[in-house]
């Protein structure tokens, strides 16, 4: 999908509440940049500490393991925003992140950022409860590395996509189909495992393969193999 020229921060979230000829200022203060799907937008490590919002596209957060394994910390899409740790503490960069698609960001500088919380409390408030939705996610999968095996880590991962997207909680299209590298990389496991743990859940009739979405048919079942391991 072509992403428009039209330079406005209208629908980033946390700036839902700033008037919108504050938004405007800001987006004047922003560098504004297209990137090509696989372009790389922050190097982790790097000294750089511009807070970026995803005004069209879609970006993924990423690390590396010492032998090169990409570990995949999120995703996000328009509207949202990445680097405002870098931004609050000072310190380099945590991850790197990667243009999955063709996408419009806007950097804002640290000190603008410094500014917009200043003025805007609640966007302060917004950004609080990013940081604490990010620990809470890091706590849960400390928790799924240190005691679910493979198998189980798969399980938990399309749960959490099946929710993230169900309407009535017993059944769920998750869109697009998960790749088998993207969600082995998430749970550190192999693609083999990922396809071998949907093959049986196929077989099981847990999901099933729509021509472009994963249905998860039973998420009573997909939460009991999870649960059961967990021990909750």
């Amino acid at each position: 999908m072509q992403i428009q020229d039209s330079q406005t921060l209208d629908g980033i979230a946390i700036l839902a509440t700033v008037s919108r000829a504050d938004r405007d200022q800001l987006a004047r203060q922003c560098k504004w940049r297209r990137h090509a799907g696989g372009e790389q937008i922050i190097d982790s490590q790097s000294e750089t500490r511009d807070v970026f919002f995803v005004v069209g596209g879609l970006v993924r957060v990423v690390n590396y393991s010492m032998s090169g394994r990409e570990v995949t910390l999120d995703d996000i899409g328009p509207g949202g925003y990445f680097g405002e740790l870098a931004a609050i503490d000072g310190e380099p960069r945590s991850a790197s992140v990667m243009a999955r698609e063709e996408t419009l960001t806007a950097a804002l500088s640290p000190e603008g950022f410094a500014t917009l919380i200043e003025r805007h409390p609640v966007v302060g408030v917004a950004i609080m409860r990013g940081l604490a939705r990010i620990i809470r996610q890091s706590t849960d999968r400390i928790m799924d590395l240190s005691t679910l095996g493979a198998n189980n880590r798969v399980h938990a991962e399309l749960l959490r996509q099946a929710r993230a997207c169900s309407t009535d909680e017993r059944t769920a299209e998750i869109r697009p189909i998960p790749v088998h590298s993207d969600i082995a990389s998430r749970v550190s496991t192999t693609r083999e495992t990922v396809a071998r743990v949907l093959n049986d859940l196929a077989r099981d009739g847990v999901v099933r393969r729509a021509k472009d979405a994963l249905v998860v048919l039973d998420m009573e079942k997909l939460e009991r193999l999870v649960e059961e391991v967990r021990g909750i």
